[in-house]
């Protein structure tokens, strides 16, 4: 089931540089990773792109401030955290641009030369670019940004499963191939991922198993997608027990497979436990040179001993 709740965030937006610079400056750029913060409420600046930049100290005579902020495209609300600026210089001799400066706060102010800069803006997976010329009377400038965010629950019927249990993945789809690019992995319930507006494929995988479930998930800009992956499966325990309702033999080794033999999960102890999709299965139990088996079937949401007696 999938809800959708405003939300001010931000994407990609086409800077107005020639192409070759822009493929050079991110070519520049090696962003460690995604910046997930963000407070969206905030009064809007008193600058305006193309005004002189306020007055600031320069690091040394002949240089200029160079202020800048970033907003939600649409409804131009102000950006006051999670952003990571960047500021690089062209270069004469065709190499790519140089960083000359680096900042993480909102609204950043540069002493810098007068000149030609590239910017890059990058909030989480989102970016922008623009090519900007410093004056002799400084420069404030704004980015505009287009994008959304990606909330991810699961759950077994009505009922949410435990965040711990959940792992996902966040996939691009390219053309002929519906999984596509890896854009996020290892993605927990309720974590906030930033991403350019755009369809994405969902992958949850609940335990560490074969249990399951895919999704495509439409990222709008400016809105939290919230989506929730409702999956058929339940969580077993597997002992091996001289008799009904006994005792489990302590350092079994135990083997999951389906009905044709492949292996799905192995694990030793007294009672370990799995969690399997919905289907039937077979169970090996090994014990002091002997193996025991039986077959049995998982219920969507019905957790269960799984008992193999050993005769």
């Amino acid at each position: 089931m999938f809800q959708r709740d405003e939300f001010q965030i931000l994407a990609v937006t086409p800077a107005r540089a020639a192409r070759a610079a822009m493929a050079a400056l991110l070519a520049a750029l090696a962003v460690s990773g995604p910046v997930f913060a963000q407070t969206p409420d905030a009064a809007p600046s008193s600058t305006t792109p193309g005004s002189p930049a306020p007055i600031a100290p320069a690091a040394r005579p002949g240089q200029v401030t160079l202020s800048l902020g970033a907003q939600f495209s649409g409804n131009r609300k102000p950006i006051r955290s999670g952003l990571v600026w960047r500021v690089l210089t062209e270069t004469v001799d065709g190499s790519p641009p140089k960083i000359v400066a680096r900042s993480n706060e909102a609204e950043p102010s540069f002493a810098l030369d007068p000149g030609v800069y590239l910017l890059h803006a990058a909030y989480g997976f989102a970016s922008a670019t623009k090519r900007v010329t410093l004056g002799a009377q400084g420069l404030s400038d704004r980015l505009s940004i287009s994008a959304g965010a990606l909330s991810l629950a699961g759950s077994i019927g009505e009922t949410p499963i435990a965040p711990a249990q959940l792992n996902f993945s966040v996939f691009v789809p390219l053309q002929g191939n519906s999984e596509g690019r890896l854009v996020a992995s290892n993605a927990k319930s309720g974590e906030l991922i930033r991403l350019p507006e755009g369809t994405y494929h969902i992958v949850s995988t609940y335990g560490d198993s074969n249990a399951i479930q895919r999704a495509d998930v439409r990222v709008e800009s400016g809105q939290v997608t919230q989506a929730t992956l409702h999956h058929r499966a339940a969580q077993v325990t597997l002992k091996l027990v001289a008799g009904p309702g006994g005792e489990a033999f302590a350092g079994t080794a135990f083997s999951v497979l389906t009905p044709g033999g492949d292996v799905i999960r192995e694990a030793i102890g007294a009672f370990p436990q799995v969690i399997l999709a919905e289907g039937d299965y077979v169970l090996i139990a090994r014990q002091e040179g002997q193996v025991f088996s039986r077959d049995f079937k998982v219920e969507a949401g019905r957790d269960r001993d799984i008992e193999v007696i050993a005769r």
